[in-house]
């Protein structure tokens, strides 16, 4: 599996050739891809926020996965073509992966003038094996914690029901979590990496990462903290050696 990141919270998943694309936003400084060089096979929304759908219109012909009011908004506003509605807790499979939608306290309006509810905010987790109770050691699975504070479904579900290798964790404060909180969030995932997103892209999410990795120490977590170059990949099968 390989994640890039390309700014914000936009991130590009490569599960053995299939590619999936979470929280299309490249109108941000940290990224220098045009959108239009991407194909994704699907889009995945966290919410409705427009620092997170801002390119859907690029990827019009890819399947997109939110939920059931994020997908009629899309296919409305945007002229979606495919999209499957789902709600907190399922899990949809494609071809090469599992995408399971689970919980991201935020908020969630819909840039409409008679301010519509894109429904519950989400996060994702995406695991090339289907999730069981049965742990899979050979298992390669990247949790995207969407725009969230801190709750406690990290450390009582998605860690020990999940068991993401890899947790990708808000730090810009004000709107998400800031440095300390996705620190534990970090912790309480379980992951072995923990990738810092959604700062910088504004003056009001500044900040510097060395607080986040300060802060993960702090926690006794076990991730290790992986802070991305805008359009960076990390291919984390290299990592654990499958």
């Amino acid at each position: 599996m390989q994640i890039t990141w390309y700014g914000h919270s936009t991130f590009g998943i490569d599960v053995d050739g299939e590619s999936l694309l979470v929280d299309p936003f490249f109108d941000n400084p940290k990224t220098d891809t045009d959108p239009e060089e991407l194909d994704p096979d699907h889009v995945l929304i966290t919410h409705g926020h427009a620092d997170h759908i801002g390119d859907v219109d690029r990827f019009r012909g890819a399947h997109f996965v939110s939920t059931p009011e994020i997908i009629s908004y899309l296919t409305d506003e945007y002229g979606i073509e495919d999209g499957t509605g789902m709600n907190l807790g399922g899990t949809f499979e494609t071809e090469e992966a599992y995408v399971t939608m689970v919980r991201a306290d935020h908020s969630n309006g819909l840039d409409t003038d008679y301010g519509a509810s894109g429904g519950m905010p989400a996060g994702y987790v995406v695991s090339d094996t289907k999730p069981t109770q049965v742990a899979d050691e050979a298992s390669q699975t990247f949790y995207h914690a969407g725009d969230t504070s801190l709750h406690t479904e990290i450390r009582e579900v998605i860690a020990p029901y999940l068991e993401p290798d890899v947790a990708a964790v808000p730090i810009g404060d004000h709107f998400t979590m800031g440095p300390w909180q996705a620190a534990v969030a970090a912790d309480w995932s379980g992951a072995d990496y923990a990738i810092p997103m959604h700062y910088d892209s504004f003056p009001v999410i500044e900040q510097d990462t060395d607080d986040f990795v300060r802060e993960v120490d702090a926690a006794g977590a076990q991730a290790d903290v992986v802070v991305l170059d805008g359009d960076e990949t990390f291919d984390l099968g290299d990592e654990l050696g499958y």
